[in-house]
């Protein structure tokens, strides 16, 4: 018979197991939360699909770690060609965490 105790950490166990499988969906399901909050969508469209100029880039479907170092370059201001100033401003205040969800997200856009 088990004891309320063990119970407890059976379920808690569970519980960390289920967190640890579902990290990268979350942080995908927050990456376009974040994508539409940081105005992303208003250059690169909805879903990062169909950029709002043809000069933009289409981001859907690119690799997160291509594109989680795209923004850190233009942040970091190593990066400097094309719309880069422009997109200067709209990254400055992305974090790595923020960019890394951002970056997930749009990787999993079909």
């Amino acid at each position: 018979m088990q004891t309320n105790f063990g119970k407890a950490i059976i379920l808690a166990t569970l519980a960390m197991t289920l967190v640890v499988l579902s990290n990268g969906t979350a942080m995908a399901q927050d990456g376009k939360a974040l994508y539409e909050a940081k105005l992303c969508n208003s250059c690169h469209g909805p879903e990062g699909k169909a950029p709002v100029m043809p000069m933009y880039p289409k981001l859907a479907g690119q690799n997160a770690a291509y594109l989680e170092q795209q923004v850190k370059d233009i942040r970091d201001k190593k990066r400097t060609n094309g719309q880069t100033a422009t997109m200067q401003a709209l990254v400055a205040t992305v974090t790595d965490a923020e960019n890394k969800a951002i970056s997930a997200y749009l990787a999993t856009v079909k």
